[in-house]
């Protein structure tokens, strides 16, 4: 049994383990509750009711914030827009045992990324980093890197939101193809080097790195 099974059974689902890590990640953000549905994969049937549940007893609560929506026509042209949504209490009473509670417990067991990731292509290289380091702080600003083999990037991208799904923030990621990767590497490439340099993970390591 995982980490995020025995949170999913002693707090009544997994998709409440996933909005609680949501709002937990992102403690500064408004989140409108069609964009809660969309980061947790969660249906709005779901998603409404774990939401009155985190209300009810004060874990989040609604405020307005802006937020910068695209003009459509105008390429990387925004406007600011008042949303109402909700956002994390930092008053709530249990909140320091909850984050450490929920953000120190382990979402996958690394064969169970691998196995994800390995769904876009053959995988020679994988290191992990920034929010699933030690101290779980995302300070990094990769959170994984992948190398390999006929790489899909719409696969990929598919993978790597629905980990976010999981694990409750945005991820980084970068990924090159063995044979860019291993010139890079030979090179001191500076965005190479940065990974290998400070606190990283390879939870896969075909390539003898």
């Amino acid at each position: 049994m995982t980490s995020s099974d025995v949170l999913a059974k002693l707090f009544g689902s997994s998709n409440r383990v996933k909005i609680i890590r949501l709002f937990l990640l992102n403690p500064e953000k408004v989140f409108e509750p069609k964009n809660i549905f969309l980061r947790a994969k969660v249906s709005r049937q779901t998603g409404r009711r774990e939401i009155l549940l985190l209300k009810s007893i004060g874990l989040i609560r609604p405020k307005s914030d802006f937020a910068a929506i695209a003009i459509k026509g105008k390429k990387e042209k925004f406007k600011k827009k008042r949303i109402s949504g909700l956002t994390l209490n930092e008053s709530f009473p249990l909140i320091i045992g909850l984050k450490n509670f929920i953000l120190d417990s382990a979402l996958f067991s690394r064969d169970q990324l691998l196995k994800k990731l390995h769904k876009a292509g053959r995988m020679k290289l994988v290191i992990l980093s920034g929010i699933f380091g030690e101290e779980n702080s995302g300070a990094h600003r990769i959170d994984i890197l992948v190398v390999g083999d006929v790489i899909k990037k719409g696969i990929l991208e598919r993978v790597i939101r629905e980990i976010e799904s999981e694990v409750g923030k945005e991820l980084v990621y970068a990924s090159f193809n063995t044979q860019d990767f291993l010139y890079r590497l030979g090179m001191y490439d500076k965005f190479i080097r940065d990974i290998l340099d400070y606190p990283h993970e390879k939870i896969l390591n075909k390539l003898g790195i």
